[in-house]
């Protein structure tokens, strides 16, 4: 028994084929940025299709950006991805585009941290964390050994967390939220605005026509690139801010930090934000870890495959 899982970011779809302990197929795509959510739908169906013959596979998980009602499989709000101004249901319509094949959705950062938890840096752990950096910011909540999504599907909205009150301009519109600091879309906006208004930087150069992708933002410190030192400096700075309130809130040890920027700056980065929140938090906890993700790229997927599982068959994934 095999079931197919999906991240979609804000710019790649990856799915894989999972059977509950090991990947048997794995796929990847750009995320469409013209055509809105049926678009995407499209690709995600392309993506599955290129993943091999579906006989044996039970059904779809998508882990999907945004607000989700994870009853009927709409995504209400999803500001990072373009052109989705309202909600839509992506459950039924992926469901129409592969055959009828059931499927079930869930907020991108709930699927990772499932993962994470099942598989990953946070097994074992009845109380964690789970924070992604990609193209947005999210967090998944485990308490009492349960991911919590709350009753609205929100919980875990780390990313719209007011870091800096009247600080700049998220991509949900309003100010001042980690997101706009520390998500790679928000921070690629704020490196062309500066370009824009002077400031030189290898940023644009690196990406004149496209997304300024994580492995951009790599690339322009490795070469030293001032503006690409100033955003990491404020993405490491707004996260130890929000994890620092999250740890102090919730009362926990263990924060696991991936996500698309994260795993290309690499466990570096991790120890930065663990730093900087070390510095804020109260009260001091000797134990507190704050420790990179271990699944990459395939923990979305493999999360996604794991609540389908978990939420069309109403058994408990291993």
């Amino acid at each position: 028994m095999s079931w197919v899982g999906i991240d979609l970011g804000g710019t790649k779809i990856y799915a894989v084929v999972f059977d509950g302990t090991k990947v048997l197929a794995e796929g990847k795509a750009k995320t469409p940025v013209q055509g809105g959510p049926l678009a995407v739908v499209d690709a995600m169906a392309a993506v599955v299709r290129e993943l091999g013959p579906l006989e044996g596979v039970e059904g779809v998980g998508v882990g999907a950006p945004g607000v989700i009602d994870p009853n009927d499989g709409t995504v209400q709000q999803a500001p990072n991805l373009a052109g989705w101004m309202e909600p839509f249901d992506v459950a039924g319509a992926l469901s129409s585009a592969l055959d009828d094949l059931p499927v079930a959705v869930d907020n991108d950062v709930n699927v990772g941290t499932l993962a994470e938890h099942r598989l990953g840096a946070g097994k074992g752990a009845d109380n964690f964390l789970g924070v992604f950096a990609g193209t947005g910011i999210g967090a998944g909540v485990v308490l009492d050994g349960e991911l919590r999504r709350g009753p609205t599907g929100a919980a875990g909205e780390i990313g719209h967390m007011i870091v800096r009150r009247g600080g700049r301009l998220c991509g949900c519109g309003g100010r001042g939220h980690l997101e706009a600091y520390a998500g790679r879309a928000s921070m690629e906006r704020r490196a062309r605005d500066l370009e824009h208004k002077g400031r030189d930087t290898i940023l644009v150069d690196l990406a004149p026509g496209r997304r300024m992708t994580s492995g951009v933002f790599v690339k322009a410190l490795a070469a030293g690139d001032a503006v690409a030192i100033e955003l990491i400096d404020d993405a490491v700075g707004a996260l130890g801010v929000a994890i620092a309130s999250c740890v102090s809130l919730l009362d926990i040890a263990l924060v696991v930090v991936g996500g698309g920027l994260a795993d290309r700056m690499g466990p570096s980065f991790v120890k930065r934000v663990e730093e900087a929140c070390r510095a804020d938090v109260f009260p001091r906890n000797p134990d507190l870890r704050i420790v990179p993700a271990a699944l990459g790229d395939r923990g979305g997927s493999m999360g996604a495959a794991l609540m389908a599982a978990e939420r069309l068959s109403g058994a408990v994934a291993p």
